[in-house]
């Protein structure tokens, strides 16, 4: 549930913290306090709204912070999957607006505002004023039964998706082989012309990295010869004077007197060491430069190695193996167009297998919403009945598609006749916008015990309705509050009166500037609102009394 709302700069709103209850949290105002604000500033929070509509000019910035306590299943797990830690199922959505960016936070931690929204779509569903208009359009329709038919139609919904997706494949593969079927014999040779280049050029694995080392080490041939000749000048390995000689005299030198000193001699095993390393690098370096050998042929050889393997790496991949890989697909491509009318035969089969396979899925969903339609067009007419539709007749419309879509073989609409006589038809040619309104009502009522989002919040949908439909909506509101958390804005005092909290938006003056605040009322004071929503400008004590009576029965008709 929505714990608290604070929110600092934001149109009329300077700073406001609202701490909100379970069941029915109630909002009421005059015309013109601010009432939108709270619901923008939370679409704003959960990255659905836009601060530049709200943000005054005079302020730093702008701030929405929207604590949560859930206990869903698939919010706590998406919060373990971003690593983002939630003691005791709390949750702190904060969207801070400053030089023209926003930044979202979850528990303190950044994160993009797509996950926000991810979130939000499992923690709170908004009703605002015209979203009954997506009643209006079927695929809307299909969500609705599907959401109704839950668990048992969620693992066939699934499994159609990866049916749908394997069949797609399968068709284009079909399609493509027998739009292809023309220009065999051209794709054959180009083929056969790549496999045998790469069949020819026998490449084998790691060649390339020996080659590009040899052919280094021939390059640089004339500096290495050079390079070691110097050296081996320098330390006597050419047979003339050098480091070695010198080493060998100060052997004999240390020799001489170090038994006349016995610290001097660990500082001739010292350099008779030195002496014998020295020995053995010129050894080695001499049977290198025995052994090594500049031969031009061999390198124009290896370079012409390197070029083809280069060559056929800029055409075919990026090493060997990839070379060789491609290699191996051509062989097997070469193998499907020698035997064209065997691949053709095989794909249309894994087609047409698909094909059934998605069939029968798609029959097994019809099935399934068939039965639940039956069931959820009950349940909502039942609720339009207590909406006071009572003449209303409602049902679930079913229609086939030419093909299974990923979602099964069905087009639905839901018809409605509100009068007696009048045929069904579907709901946008006949509802008007305050039925529109009830009729999304009463289907909230019945998705209420399927809903795992705890929270709903409704922006005025009393829209249209008066008199003794408000009190039925007043009462359907009631018993969607006996398991959900709601947040409502309405203008009618019988909805108003069924709060468990009444809250009051209002315009007040502050330091030459009007702002908005939001306040809890008590018993007394929210039958007072009551009143002024009853009586307008001139509250009598008729009045007054009228408004605590409405208190009272809203408390008797509740049941929770």
């Amino acid at each position: 549930m929505l714990v608290s709302l604070h929110v600092k700069n934001m149109a009329l709103i300077r700073e406001v913290e609202v701490e909100f209850g379970k069941g029915l949290n109630i909002m009421t105002g005059e015309t013109g306090a601010g009432k939108s604000i709270v619901i923008g500033s939370v679409n704003i929070a959960l990255g659905t709204g836009n601060f530049r509509d709200y943000v005054p000019e005079d302020a730093d910035y702008a701030l929405v912070e929207l604590l949560f306590s859930t206990r869903n299943s698939r919010v706590l797990q998406r919060m373990e999957e971003q690593d983002i830690p939630c003691p005791e199922g709390e949750i702190i959505v904060t969207r801070k607006y400053k030089g023209g960016r926003s930044i979202s936070k979850v528990n303190g931690e950044t994160v993009p505002v797509s996950f926000v929204r991810e979130l939000a779509s499992e923690l709170i569903d908004i009703h605002g004023q015209h979203e009954h208009q997506s009643l209006l359009y079927a695929k809307n329709h299909l969500a609705i039964l599907d959401e109704f038919a839950g668990a048992e139609l969620s693992e066939k919904l699934k499994r159609c998706r990866e049916l749908h997706h394997e069949y797609q494949r399968a068709k284009r593969e079909w399609q493509k082989a027998k739009d292809g079927e023309g220009e065999r014999a051209k794709e054959l040779d180009f083929l056969q012309f790549e496999l045998n280049e790469i069949e020819t050029a026998a490449l084998q694995p790691g060649e390339d990295e020996e080659l590009e080392a040899s052919y280094r080490l021939m390059v640089n041939g004339q500096k290495i010869l050079e390079a070691l000749g110097e050296t081996a000048a320098l330390t006597g390995a050419s047979g003339y004077s050098g480091a070695s000689d010198e080493i060998g005299r100060a052997v004999r030198a240390m020799n001489a007197v170090q038994s006349y000193d016995a610290s001097l001699e660990e500082l001739g095993n010292t350099l008779a060491d030195i002496d014998s390393l020295m020995s053995d690098f010129n050894r080695g370096l001499s049977d290198y430069m025995d052994q090594f050998t500049f031969d031009e042929q061999e390198l124009r050889e290896t370079e012409e190695r390197l070029n083809l393997i280069n060559r056929l790496k800029t055409k075919y991949g990026k090493s060997i193996e990839q070379i060789l890989e491609a290699g191996h697909e051509k062989a097997q491509r070469i193998e499907i167009l020698t035997n064209y009318e065997a691949y053709l035969d095989k794909l249309q089969k894994a087609y047409e297998k698909n094909k059934k396979e998605l069939q029968k899925t798609a029959d097994e969903i019809s099935k399934i919403r068939k039965s639940y339609a039956k069931q959820l067009s009950k349940k909502i007419r039942d609720a339009l009945v207590d909406l006071n539709f009572l003449e209303v007749r409602f049902e679930i419309d079913f229609k086939e598609l030419e093909e299974p879509a990923e979602n099964g073989k069905d087009e639905i609409c839901f018809l409605i006749s509100t009068n007696p006589g009048l045929p069904l038809r579907p709901l946008g040619s006949v509802a008007s916008g305050g039925e529109l309104s009830r009729i999304m009502l009463a289907i909230k009522a019945v998705m209420a015990d399927k809903d795992a989002v705890e929270t709903l919040i409704f922006d005025e949908i009393d829209t249209g309705i008066s008199g003794r439909t408000a009190q039925k909506v007043s009462e359907k509101m009631a018993v969607i509050a006996g398991n959900h958390q709601i947040l409502c804005i309405t203008h009618l005092a019988q909805i108003a009166a069924m709060a468990d909290q009444h809250y009051i938006i209002e315009k007040k003056p502050a330091n030459s500037k009007t702002v908005t605040n939001i306040g809890l009322l008590s018993q007394e004071e929210s039958i007072a609102e009551l009143a002024r929503i009853l009586g307008g400008a001139r509250i009598t004590d008729a009045v007054l009394e009228n408004a605590r009576e409405m208190k009272e029965l809203a408390k008797n008709a509740k049941k929770y």
